[in-house]
Order: C-alpha cells, then structure tokens, then sequence
C-alpha cells in the first residue's frame, strides 16, 4: 500500500503555479525525505496532503485510498510543522488537554509519560520552554494521536545538534514500535542520508528526481576522466550534470541495468545522498521532471 500517491497534482496561484505535475508513490513504513530550495514547492504539496490547501489540478490520496481533508484521512494523519505551533501562554499540561480534547483519538497517558521521560515540566508553559523541547511537546502531540502517517515541515530548522538527534531519535522509534510512515521537509541532507529510505526532490515547482533511495544510488555513478574526451564519452550516456576541471572532467549518469563498466582511461565512483541531490538541483534544465522508475508495492 501507498500511504502517498499523487498523479498530476498541482496548486496554481494567478499565473503561477507553485506545484505542477507532481507524481510520488511512497511506500507504506517509509521515511521519505522531501528536499529542495526554498520555493520549490514543498510547502505546497504538503498543505495539500493535509487538506488545508485545494490543487488546482491532479489527484492524491493517503493511507492506501482516502482524499486528503477527508475526517478518514485526517484522522490517520499528523503535521508538525517548522515553528511547532501552539499557544505560547498555555502549559504543557494544558497543551495535552486541549489537543485530547479537539481530536477523537488522543492517547494521553502516553504523552504524559513522553514528555516525563524528556524532563518537560507538565506546568510549564509552552513559550518558555527551549527550542528542543517545544519541538518534543509539538511531536508528542503529533505522536499521540497515533497516527498512521506523520508529515514534518522543517522540524529541525531552528534545532542545535543534540536537539535534532533527540527528535529523530523519537521519530525513529514511533516508526519501529507504532508503525508510523514519515514525510520529512528538511535542508540537512547529511543527517536525511542516515534515515531515509526514499527522496522526493522538488525544484521549480516540480518533481525532479523521486523514488527508493537504494534504487537511486545505485542506479547513479560519477565517472571522472579526461576533460578532452568528455564530451565524446557523454554523448552514449545519460548524463545528469557535467563538471570540468582543466584536465580532467566529472560525469554525473544514470546507469542501466546491469550498469555498463566505465571506458578506458575513466574511473567510476559511488555517490552520496547529498552529492545526488545537489547534482541535480545544479544540472540544467532542472525544471523538466525526471523520475525514475521503481517498483511500487500495492
């Protein structure tokens, strides 16, 4: 099952379109890191999959068949978004109450004991605590809903390092004890490499680049060798990004199956999450979609 599928879902705003045929299928039980520029559109999709903002065109459902906005599909969903919303005058205890109190499944002793476990004072109130902490309280709220499927706009933009490790610590667990599929907006690729399982790169409005990150890396190399033969050796590959040196030039390709062994005189290399992802955020024409085929279990 497919707790995110969309097929040519865009939002136009005037004459512009924020978000335009965009095509995910992400797998149920994975973490799927949504990346790309400010502007990009990842907002956008995401308002959409929650139902707080109507495409202007295309399709999407979550959790195997339901439209988002739906009392079905908000019920198994939970957002938590960059500045951890909430009323900065109420406590933490108060925060607990009044979200059990506006959703009909809301498992309070959990986060009671949640925000035990992390030192989180029930009484104090929310806009005193650290940035750490108000983004907890804000997950915890999330979490005990028991949802199904967890959305996060930027979470750790404003987190120190301790901080991030402690929330995707919490993230990972929901995920292993709870079941929980992840969208995750987020610049920090470095840390996105070490958990997720699948990328949706967004540039321009439009999907770039999407499917399981294994898939990816392996169906990707970067070939390094003479500058004078790139262009030759380039024109029998699909190349994604050229990058020149004065001797020597790097070929970023998408490889077949099985992948072809480089040519004389060139040398072939694995790529990391982020050189992928900056690969193709610098190649040309990076407003043309590019999807890669998977496999998509149903």
């Amino acid at each position: 099952m497919n707790v995110i599928e969309t097929s040519g879902l865009g939002k136009k705003y005037g004459r512009t379109w924020a978000l335009r045929e965009c095509a995910i299928a992400i797998p149920e039980g994975s973490l799927a890191a949504l990346v790309g520029p400010n502007g990009a559109g990842k907002t956008t999709l995401m308002q959409m999959l929650t139902g707080l903002v109507v495409p202007s065109a295309g399709t999407a459902t979550l959790l195997g068949d339901q439209a988002p906005g739906s009392a079905v599909s908000l019920d198994g969903i939970a957002f938590v978004g960059q500045d951890a919303p909430m009323y900065k005058n109420l406590s933490a205890g108060d925060m607990l109450h009044l979200t059990r109190n506006l959703n009909r499944t809301f498992d309070l002793q959990y986060a009671q004991t949640r925000l035990a476990e992390l030192g989180i004072p029930l009484k104090k109130q929310s806009g005193k605590l650290s940035g750490g902490q108000q983004a907890q309280l804000a997950l915890t709220l999330a979490l005990a809903r028991r949802p199904r499927l967890l959305i996060l706009d930027e979470p750790l933009a404003m987190l120190d390092p301790l901080a991030r490790h402690d929330f995707m610590a919490i993230v990972l667990t929901a995920m292993t004890d709870q079941g929980v599929s992840v969208l995750l907006s987020s610049h920090a690729i470095p840390e996105l490499e070490r958990v997720a399982d699948y990328l949706v790169l967004l540039s321009s409005g439009q999907v770039q680049l999407a499917g399981e990150v294994e898939y990816l890396l392996a169906h990707h190399r970067v070939l390094t060798g003479p500058a004078a033969e790139a262009d030759s050796y380039a024109a029998r590959l699909e190349v994604v990004l050229t990058r020149r040196a004065e001797a020597q030039a790097h070929l970023l390709v998408r490889t077949g199956e099985p992948p072809e062994p480089a040519a004389p005189g060139w040398e072939e290399h694995q790529i990391s999450l982020e050189e992928l992802v900056m690969s193709y955020l610098r190649a040309p024409g990076a407003e043309v979609r590019a999807l890669v085929p998977q496999e998509v279990a149903s």
